[in-house]
């Protein structure tokens, strides 16, 4: 889908908000997991409420893209009670959402939120290799290395992890790493098999995420009863809930969809800069919240993955657009 011509402006708005969630997400559910002096909430109510949050969201969206209540009823009828096909397709995605999410939370709650950022980013290997596997896509040399420099730099950062000095709470980097792994694995896969259904027919973005969000309530639901459900019963399912958790709540659900702006109206260099730049920013709010320690290890492995990020998004050469004096060259070197 080529993009729409918009001005530098629109685009630095979309990067600097885009940037700013993610950074502020991060920063924000760490505080909440580890500094926050009050009763500790349940993580996976926190995700199912970001599931209905997302439907209400998209159901909006739908509604001004339909331009009319009947014509929004029509859709939902037609997409979601006539096709149980479809929402079985689409719980695919929710079930490995649910299980991303709920990951994130395992993480942020034993790393450092400068340290997870940067780890973090190992879901573009993942989402590559998902791409070429799932897609029949093919990546450049120069997306190799950057894939090799960035997996260089997560074992960097992950070598020696930085040490928070604020933090009082018991933390284990390990689990802390394998829940982030676990969570960057969902998120390749789920993100190119949405795409590979979006492909497959002309529905409407909206309907799409209507239907995972559905199946994604009924999923994360489930995990809250089979994992925390007495306690929730006891105590109540917005135990704990803070004006930072439910802040926590809302930028996670408005970055998914808002993500979806971004990719519409920018190309991979300004996300790759945007990456970048939310990791420079976790960085400096974990110093000056968390005490976050930075090391040699840390500044190194940062570095590698930001210049990782950027090599990664730079446009592939179009051969065939090479100049008459390469063409001819490489043909004299092929009839020789």
């Amino acid at each position: 889908m080529a993009n729409e011509p918009v001005s530098v402006v629109f685009k630095v708005y979309c990067l600097s908000v885009m940037t700013m969630v993610a950074a502020t997400y991060t920063v924000v559910l760490r505080y909440t997991r580890t500094i926050s002096s009050t009763a500790m909430y349940f993580s996976t109510t926190a995700v199912c409420v970001t599931e209905v949050i997302k439907l209400f969201l998209s159901l909006g969206m739908l509604t001004k893209e339909a331009g009319s209540f009947g014509r929004l009823k029509a859709s939902i009828v037609e997409h979601v009670f006539q096709c149980p096909k479809e929402l079985l397709k689409l719980s695919v995605p929710s079930v490995v959402y649910a299980i991303q999410n709920n990951m994130a939370f395992i993480a942020l709650s034993n790393l450092d939120a400068a340290v997870y950022q940067v780890t973090y980013q190992l879901k573009i290997p993942c989402t590559a290799l998902c791409m070429v596997l799932m897609l029949n896509r093919s990546l450049s040399r120069l997306q190799w290395l950057s894939v090799c420099m960035l997996c260089g730099g997560v074992a960097l950062v992950q070598w020696k992890p930085a040490e928070a000095t604020k933090v009082q709470v018991e933390q284990n980097p390990f689990w802390g790493f394998m829940a982030i792994a676990i969570a960057v694995f969902c998120s390749g896969f789920a993100g190119v098999y949405f795409e590979k259904v979006l492909k497959s027919s002309d529905t409407s973005l909206w309907v799409r995420n209507i239907q995972m969000y559905l199946s994604g309530i009924v999923v994360t639901l489930a995990v809250v009863y089979m994992t925390e459900g007495t306690q929730v019963i006891q105590k109540g399912f917005f135990y704990g809930y803070t004006p930072w958790v439910c802040f926590a709540v809302f930028l996670a659900s408005v970055g998914g969809l808002y993500t979806s702006v971004v990719v519409k109206y920018t190309d991979n260099i300004m996300k790759g800069f945007s990456a970048a730049a939310a990791i420079v920013l976790s960085t400096v709010a974990s110093v000056a919240l968390f005490g976050l320690q930075i090391t040699v290890n840390f500044a190194s492995g940062a570095m590698l993955v930001c210049i990782s990020i950027y090599l990664y998004g730079l446009p592939k050469q179009d051969t065939t657009k090479l100049p008459r004096a390469d063409k001819d060259a490489k043909q004299k070197l092929i009839t020789v």
